[in-house]
């Protein structure tokens, strides 16, 4: 009797209708419930790279304006207070002097003679990116020499707040301000 039922049985698998064939319900959840639990592992990954892309347009901007910088203090013996100075296409001028924009950003430079130092501050114009902040200050080493250091800074919160600019202690390079890490060039 047990031969005759599997062959009932695979009798019956070989004679389906294709209308038969296919995944049940069950199935069917199983793969969504999988794909929704792997969605919801990437997805906030993917959401941050966006904004990392965003940011990345700032850290190569600050970058720039302190190279910049440094050639124009080469030979002008002093730091520039515009980027129109600094010829940077990426930045275009605002309204005020010292001021530049891009989609993501609002920049400003300040140059302070006296101290021989020029910060930069890119400021986010969307509360979900960082804001960074650079300077740049000609100082003796302890050899005697002339020399030039900066450093870039990165907030350590996201937010449309200016970040704090690095402070430029008498010979030594400039050190991130509060609330600011820094980060490399």
């Amino acid at each position: 009797m047990r031969t005759e039922l599997q062959a009932k049985f695979i009798q019956h698998l070989n004679t389906r209708k294709d209308s038969e064939k296919g995944f049940t319900l069950v199935e069917l959840l199983v793969v969504i419930i999988i794909i929704g639990i792997l969605a919801a592992i990437a997805l906030p990954h993917f959401l941050n790279q966006t904004a990392k892309a965003k940011q990345s347009e700032a850290k190569q901007n600050m970058g720039v304006v302190n190279k910049s910088q440094n050639a124009y203090r080469q030979e002008n013996q002093s730091f520039a207070s515009t980027f129109n100075i600094l010829a940077i296409g990426s930045v275009t001028d605002g309204a005020a002097a010292g001021t530049g924009t891009t989609v993501n950003y609002a920049y400003t430079i300040v140059a302070t003679p006296t101290n021989d130092t020029a910060n930069v501050v890119a400021t986010a114009r969307d509360g979900g990116l960082k804001g960074y902040t650079a300077a740049i200050t000609r100082y003796t080493n302890a050899a005697g020499f002339n020399v030039h250091g900066s450093v870039l800074c990165e907030a350590t919160a996201a937010g449309t707040v200016s970040p704090t600019a690095p402070t430029a202690p008498a010979g030594s390079i400039p050190t991130c301000g509060t609330n600011t890490t820094q980060i490399s060039l």
